[in-house]
């Protein structure tokens, strides 16, 4: 097989392939199996019908198309291998020519990772947020724990930010009811801004048996862009009332004996979790200052096609799809430099790799990780996996590699997030 490649564009190429007819053995053999199952020839079982039969019968035409058919899909991705091409679109394949038992070409025009130096990515300094557990952090996370030990009291007075409210929700466009909306006996803590937009506002100062009213227009969704009334009753205004902080709290709501052994718990697990943040933000940086160490241009028919898919139904205003082809372009980058680095670094996945990305991914997708394992086998998403692994993997090795300090000088040893995190489950 002979390939010639021309580039249409840094990101783009057109292959011409040229195949003898020794290489198409195996899709002629294919496609006679394929066509004697399908055929009844007298004097022959099913499956059993030889080859020249098949030319007589069905005409050699047929099956030459067949044969073809088959080959072109498997010459194509053997040529990208042989040519050191990185496809990232689907191909526009043309067969220009057929010449009966001596040779097949065929042309490919496809999107391409394009040709890059890699940056200098070992030993790279990376500066990530001190961890500052201050006094209000400690305090917030006791209130949240009084809370849940708290006394809710029904008052007889206006409802304030604070207040747990008693709701009866309904929605209406055009007089007719929304089953979305229509909701009765909520519990809501008023001035969270856990609701809809416009919700607080409206029922601030409100009382139990009290109705009020706003305007919703939905941002996406069947009413998108069209205005809903929406009506709140007030059926109660409740107030909570928190216990007191000290020592007999502490024994009743944790395994301390005292409100200062309690605090200085919180104090250490909050130390934890920033220190956990600050493995995450170092992982972050670390990708970020790839990414900008590095200029290269992208494919622009595979970002295309990906806006086009995402915003199909017309959703999003302007600046959601600014943030969207920004977010996309980054992500489309960071899989091209992590997976020149992966090679770089003959970075491979293992069986039990995938298995566990399988039980971190599966929660996503209300899934079993059999389930999802399933799914990609059926939907050919297995490559899919096995790359989002391998490119994790690749930030990983270079991470380690990395000297990460944070913004009061102090050397951060991301070794010991281990022992943290699992302090933290």
């Amino acid at each position: 097989m002979q390939t010639t490649v021309e580039n249409l564009s840094p990101t783009k190429v057109r292959m011409t392939v040229n195949a003898e007819f020794a290489d198409l053995a195996h899709a002629f053999e294919h496609a006679y199996a394929d066509i004697s199952k399908q055929v009844n020839i007298p004097g022959f079982r099913k499956g059993k019908v030889p080859g020249a039969i098949l030319d007589q019968r069905v005409g050699r035409g047929v099956v030459l198309q067949e044969a073809v058919n088959h080959a072109v899909p498997e010459l194509y991705e053997q040529a990208c291998v042989e040519s050191n091409l990185f496809p990232v679109g689907q191909p526009t394949i043309e067969v220009t020519e057929i010449e009966d038992r001596d040779h097949v070409t065929f042309t490919a025009e496809v999107e391409i990772r394009p040709d890059f130096d890699l940056p200098a990515y070992e030993g790279m300094q990376i500066e990530v947020d001190a961890v500052i557990v201050a006094g209000k952090d400690v305090e917030e996370q006791i209130d949240a724990l009084r809370k849940r030990f708290a006394t809710l009291t029904a008052v007889d007075r206006s409802a304030r930010n604070g207040d747990l409210l008693l709701v009866d929700i309904r929605g209406e466009a055009d007089g007719e009811a929304i089953e979305d909306l229509n909701a009765n006996a909520l519990s809501y803590e008023l001035g969270t801004d856990g609701m809809l937009p416009g919700f607080d506002a409206a029922v601030l100062g409100a009382s139990a048996g009290e109705e009020r009213s706003f305007l919703f227009t939905p941002e996406a969704g069947e009413h998108e862009g069209k205005g809903i009334l929406v009506t709140v009753t007030v059926k109660a205004v409740r107030e909570r009332e928190l216990p007191a902080l000290d020592d007999e709290f502490a024994m009743m709501a944790s395994e301390f004996d005292t409100v200062a052994d309690l605090e200085a718990d919180v104090r250490r697990r909050l130390e934890r979790l920033k220190r956990v943040e600050q493995g995450y933000q170092a992982r972050d940086r670390v990708q970020q200052a790839l990414l900008d160490a590095v200029d290269f241009p992208l494919p622009e028919g595979v970002l295309s096609a990906e806006y086009a898919e995402h915003f199909k139904d017309g959703h999003g205003d302007d600046a959601h799809q600014a943030e969207f082809k920004e977010s996309q372009a980054r992500n489309l980058k960071a899989q091209f430099v992590l997976d020149r680095i992966a090679e770089a670094e003959q970075v491979s996945v293992t069986e039990q790799e995938l298995s566990a990305w399988l039980v971190q991914q599966a929660p996503r997708y209300g899934m079993s990780p059999q389930q999802l394992a399933d799914t990609l086998v059926q939907n050919g998403g297995v490559q899919m996996a096995v790359a989002d692994v391998r490119r994790a993997k690749a930030l990983e090795v270079v991470l380690k590699s990395a000297q990460v300090v944070d913004s009061k000088g102090n050397v951060v040893d991301l070794d010991a997030l281990d022992e943290d995190m699992a302090a933290l489950a």
